[in-house]
């Protein structure tokens, strides 16, 4: 495999990893053992290395000496970070969104997966949706770039919404939320959207620091 076939498997590994963080299949604290790994996504442990060490650099997993690499665990100090970073990116994405028409569909569709997963009592998908719902905010940036840093931030966060002990509590009342911003962007007022989304977020980091034992 040449380098540069070894970095691009190397990217992809990562992303599957990132992904998983994201659906929350991989609690924080967990233990990544390579040669669990390396079957599933298809890499060899050199390059498996390669992706840990992509996700250590994002602060994703964290690396003990003599006891391997794990999936982060976050503080309160962090998780603010990772609030005054989103309201930044989201806020100011939503803002200068294209209005003629509207780029809604993908918002729309994650509010709409929302309301299924509270139906079924999925708190999990409901959190993976209301992540989604964010993430299509930033698309409409229309930046790749920004894109991949979103990703991290989605991935960081699903880390923190593990520690919390009533996910019901912390996602169920987001999902009305997201339907008004999706309705005020729907109908051109993305200025509206925008301070929507902001008291949105600085609520969301009170619910969650709050619920963090």
């Amino acid at each position: 495999m040449t380098t540069v076939d070894r970095a691009g498997s190397a990217a992809r590994a990562a992303e599957q990893l990132r992904n998983s963080m994201i659906n929350g299949d991989l609690a924080p604290g967990t233990r990544l053992a390579e040669a669990s790994l390396t079957g599933p996504l298809g890499v060899s442990r050199n390059t498996l290395r390669e992706a840990f060490s992509t996700l250590v650099e994002e602060g994703l997993l964290v690396r003990r000496p003599h006891r391997g690499v794990f999936v982060a665990v976050l503080s309160s100090a962090q998780i603010a970070d990772i609030y005054r970073v989103r309201a930044i990116l989201e806020c100011t994405a939503l803002a200068e969104a294209p209005v003629d028409p509207p780029q809604a569909a993908g918002m729309r569709a994650a509010v709409e997966d929302a309301r299924r997963a509270i139906a079924a009592s999925d708190w999990r998908a409901v959190g993976t949706s209301n992540m989604h719902f964010h993430e299509q905010i930033v698309a409409l940036a229309g930046s790749q770039r920004l894109n991949g840093w979103m990703k991290q931030l989605t991935a960081e966060l699903r880390l923190a919404f593990a520690g919390v002990p009533d996910p019901s509590a912390l996602h169920r009342p987001f999902v009305a939320m997201n339907d008004e911003i999706t309705r005020a962007y729907e109908d051109g007022r993305t200025d509206t959207a925008a301070d929507l989304l902001r008291d949105y977020l600085r609520t969301s980091e009170r619910v969650m620091l709050g619920s963090l034992p």
